[in-house]
């Protein structure tokens, strides 16, 4: 009999060994060892959550991963596998930290200022998220929103055509009794989430020089019909979804937006349909629960992002819809290990979800 080799391990086989190797260290020394297991292990492997000094957290096992980026860049927010960094002398983009590949962005601080409203309000941006019409990945000429927040509590919208800032709208100006606090594209359409859980969608238009302005805004849900506190929305599926969460995290409740009838409202849901979210005020992400190892459907992933200074693991687990029990990122022993926040706010990251691309 002709003896086999560890190439040779049935391709079913080889998905439960990766059913045991969440950690996305393990799985890229695994599909190292020979070209079938890189062909056949082709499952996304685990989110990972940056750390204050710029290191990345592999989640369930903790091992801390560290890649290479510009030694004066400072994470501000994340899309998909894009970190937003921005340097010391403004400057913007979205960095996949693992390909090395870059989209420039305006100075979206020099952006923010550059409304007149903004420019004499005597305050300062404090939080970015970014969010993109198309995967950066396949169409690097993605048009590109970022949601700005000062400390003010007022909200800018940052429309961009890379490297291009093509239009900016302050909410201090065009809509002063309207914050808006979270942004989401859905249905090829910007959508934001304002105060009081009114949704608006944008209207956005190309004018003769094929850049794209916010023509108007339109509430398309005027009432939170039974939500509490200011949730954060999510592409999920094919339909918008929301979180709630506390500074005591014990439960989630969760809500779609019904568009598809006359009377738009909130409607709350029992489960997510097989769907997985991790959710931040940086980033929010769905994503079928089958397409990745270790992960179990209907489950929220979440940290704490809501503290300047905090340690992501202060307030940080898996809340599952299907039981309502709070399970850890990691092991009770990891736990314990949690990197130590630095303790000075200068130069540090902000905590935000990376989702690492499957050709690692």
């Amino acid at each position: 009999m002709a003896s086999l080799s560890w190439s040779d391990l049935p391709p079913e086989l080889l998905g439960l060994v990766l059913k045991c190797l969440p950690s996305l260290a393990d799985r890229v020394r695994l599909r190292a060892v020979c070209h079938p297991w890189r062909t056949n292990a082709r499952q996304q492997p685990m989110p990972l959550l940056t750390l204050p000094d710029g290191a990345f957290l592999s989640i369930p096992d903790g091992e801390i991963i560290r890649v290479p980026v510009p030694d004066d860049a400072r994470c501000y927010g994340s899309v998909d596998n894009w970190l937003l960094l921005m340097q010391n002398d403004g400057g913007c983009s979205l960095v996949n930290p693992f390909s090395k590949a870059i989209v420039e962005l305006p100075m979206l601080s020099t952006v923010w200022f550059s409304d007149s409203s903004n420019a004499t309000s005597g305050l300062n941006p404090i939080l970015y998220k970014p969010v993109v019409l198309s995967p950066l990945d396949s169409s690097p000429d993605s048009l590109v929103a970022v949601l700005i927040l000062d400390d003010g509590y007022c909200s800018t919208v940052c429309i961009c055509q890379p490297p291009i800032a093509a239009d900016v709208s302050s909410s201090r100006a065009r809509w002063p009794l309207q914050v808006f606090d979270d942004v989401a594209f859905f249905n090829g359409k910007l959508h934001g989430l304002g105060s009081s859980n009114k949704l608006f969608v944008f209207d956005i238009e190309y004018d003769l020089s094929n850049q794209p302005k916010i023509t108007s805004i339109k509430c398309i849900i005027d009432y939170g019909d039974g939500l509490r506190d200011l949730p954060q929305s999510s592409d999920c599926h094919g339909q918008a979804r929301l979180y709630l969460k506390h500074r005591r995290t014990v439960a989630f409740d969760v809500f779609e937006a019904g568009l598809s009838s006359n009377t738009s409202r909130w409607r709350k849901v029992n489960n997510l349909g097989g769907q997985v979210l991790c959710v931040g005020r940086h980033c929010s992400k769905s994503f079928p629960a089958v397409e990745y190892n270790g992960i179990e459907g209907d489950c929220i992933y979440f940290m704490c992002d809501y503290y300047p200074n905090a340690d992501p693991l202060r307030d940080s687990g898996i809340y599952s819809m299907r039981t309502g029990m709070i399970t850890p990122l990691l092991s009770g022993a990891l736990l314990s290990e949690t990197v130590a926040v630095p303790q000075h706010h200068g130069g540090q990251w902000c905590p935000t979800w990376i989702f690492p691309a499957d050709s690692m």
